[in-house]
């Protein structure tokens, strides 16, 4: 009985290690997004105007088949925050994912979705869709995403 209670304050011990190496940053190398410009207290300012990003005008021209065009996705919130994607395609092939505004309520879901959206970025670009499964454990933030995705591809009247 000796032993079980020594594995267990052990096992313990190294859980309570593993989350707080995981709260003080220690999880994974942080990806780069862009980040708004931050307001008063911190804050994240809000767009200028308030308006939703368009597409590029070479989007809106409709472009040649082999042409790359570019269109940034409406800006979606999700629970934890907002975020837009920007969508590059040749023809009908996504070929680049961005995320130029990411918006976040607290740190732990600035780390999540900084986490979560490579995830998300290679399944679009492996599947050229917004129908995407998402990442289990952000389901808003992966919601957010395909909803964005799929508002730059209508914009860019790509299906």
């Amino acid at each position: 009985m000796r032993r079980a209670g020594w594995y267990l304050v052990s096992g313990a011990v190294a859980g309570f290690a593993g989350v707080l190496g995981f709260h003080i940053g220690g999880a994974a190398a942080p990806v780069a997004l862009a980040q708004p410009p931050r307001g008063e207290a911190g804050r994240p300012s809000a767009l200028a105007g308030g308006s939703t990003p368009a597409a590029t005008p070479s989007a809106r021209l409709g472009g040649a088949t082999g042409q790359a065009r570019s269109a940034t996705g409406a800006v979606v919130g999700y629970g934890y925050g907002e975020l837009s994607v920007t969508v590059t395609v040749r023809g009908n092939q996504i070929t680049a994912v961005s995320v130029p505004l990411l918006r976040t309520a607290e740190p732990y879901s600035q780390q999540l979705a900084q986490q979560v959206i490579p995830m998300l970025k290679s399944e679009v670009l492996a599947v050229h869709s917004a129908q995407i499964h998402g990442v289990s454990g952000a389901t808003y933030t992966s919601e957010a995403y395909a909803q964005s995705i799929q508002s730059a591809l209508d914009k860019l009247h790509v299906r």
